[in-house]
């Protein structure tokens, strides 16, 4: 699935946009990224969620502030209550909407919360039940209501101390739209054949760049090499798989492109500080 641009559309009146998405079948996976940052309510859904180079679960009244440009997507497995529908309430703003609106010295606590989402924040189980009413009363609210409801949201969930970053980088800022094509195939092609063998020389072919320089672009896009993104993705969707079933430890390594389990049990202490098997332990 291409990540592409998502182009978005305020309503009349407002300055921000929203998007009440219910889905009978499912979220499918729809990897895509655009300018403005995302804040997502997702009600009677669990599944995955992939933000940068991040997977992991997601359960009803899951909560996660996305910054610009960073790639992301959600993936539904099941639903609490099968007679509703899966629900996303998704609020998009424009940095130069919250430049303008953290200005103000009231609102430096939003300001600092934001800078935070570049790599993508998962809020808490108490401060995500806080704000739940109040995220599903906006949207029914007149526009100026709206944005004072949405501006209380903000409040609110700047005070979450224990709001967890997500994706290890935070995408570039300063790409050009050619250079962002380019490395937008490579990160499509890479997540969508993540657990097969890759080489530098296909990723260089599918950018149009040579070796160096698609080291160079990627890693001002992603602030991260190929092998190193590439790893943190495979041991991500293994931490998926680890959480959420049981599999054997031996099929998840292959599952996930690593033909050698003493290999794949290197690579996941290496970045997890413990063992696939402990990590599992913690979900029993």
């Amino acid at each position: 699935m291409k990540p592409y641009l998502e182009h978005l559309t305020a309503d009349d009146g407002a300055s921000w946009a929203k998007l009440n998405r219910a889905l009978d079948d499912g979220i499918p996976f729809q990897w895509h990224h655009h300018p403005e940052f995302e804040l997502t309510l997702t009600l009677n859904s669990t599944g995955q969620r992939y933000i940068g180079d991040h997977i992991g679960r997601y359960e009803d009244g899951d909560l996660v502030l996305i910054g610009p440009y960073l790639p992301h997507t959600w993936h539904s497995v099941d639903r609490p209550r099968p007679e509703t529908p899966h629900t996303a309430l998704v609020m998009w703003f424009l940095p130069e909407w919250a430049e303008r609106l953290t200005a103000n010295a009231e609102l430096a606590g939003v300001a600092a919360m934001l800078a935070r989402a570049s790599t993508g924040l998962a809020f808490s189980h108490d401060a995500a039940a806080r704000v739940q009413p109040l995220i599903v009363e906006l949207f029914a609210l007149p526009v100026v209501d709206r944005f004072l409801s949405l501006v209380r949201v903000l409040t609110i969930l700047a005070e979450d101390r224990s709001a967890t970053p997500l994706s290890a980088t935070a995408p570039g800022t300063d790409r050009t739209n050619t250079d962002r094509h380019r490395i937008d195939r490579v990160l499509t092609h890479i997540h969508t054949h993540f657990a097969e063998p890759l080489t530098i020389a296909e990723l260089a072919g599918i950018a149009a760049l040579s070796a160096s320089g698609l080291h160079r672009s990627f890693l001002r896009h992603t602030r991260q090499t190929v092998t190193r993104y590439l790893t943190r993705l495979r041991i991500g969707r293994a931490c998926a798989l680890l959480s959420s079933g049981s599999m054997p430890i031996g099929a998840i390594a292959g599952a996930v492109g690593y033909d050698s389990l003493a290999n794949f049990n290197r690579q996941f202490k290496a970045l997890k500080g413990t063992t696939p098997s402990r990590y599992r332990a913690k979900f029993a």
